[in-house]
């Protein structure tokens, strides 16, 4: 009996630790498996914080293009009434230049007396009379009329 006894204890101690190996080999897969799921979330949630970032990227991207083309637009619109005003700068600066001329003559015509310098007189009159009332006239010969690039006028 003795002998059957402690065969019976060795078999119950056996079967105790196999339960009890059981037990932690389950307390560790269940262990594992929520250590699985809990990194399963993380990497999700990184995924989705990831994404909101592309997409904010994204709506920075294109609110400074917008920003960025009406910038370009309004350079465009300043450069091309630089330009204008440029031309007519020229255009009244040559004005002033044939103004000032004829003032000039008419200073020195009230000194000058003599048949040569009336006659010189009548022609710059003459002169002056065709270009006040023509002003196309005024342009000086070498002046290149005003050109806009194709690229400005692109919106």
């Amino acid at each position: 009996m003795a002998c059957s006894s402690g065969k019976s204890s060795r078999i119950q101690n056996s079967g105790s630790e196999e339960d009890l190996m059981d037990e932690r080999k389950r307390k560790r897969m269940q262990s594992n498996r929520e250590s699985a799921r809990r990194s399963r979330m993380r990497k999700q949630k990184h995924l989705d914080d990831l994404s909101d970032q592309i997409n904010q990227i994204k709506k920075d991207n294109t609110q400074i293009l917008t920003t960025l083309n009406v910038t370009t637009q309004q350079f465009v619109h300043v450069e091309a009434e630089n330009s204008v005003l440029r031309a007519q700068i020229g255009e009244l600066s040559q004005r002033l230049d044939y103004l000032n001329e004829i003032i000039n003559l008419m200073n020195n015509n009230n000194n000058c007396t003599t048949t040569h310098c009336t006659n010189e007189m009548y022609e710059f009159e003459n002169h002056c009379d065709v270009m006040i009332n023509n002003p196309w006239n005024l342009m000086y010969n070498n002046q290149q009329p005003i050109m806009v690039a194709a690229e400005m006028l692109q919106y």
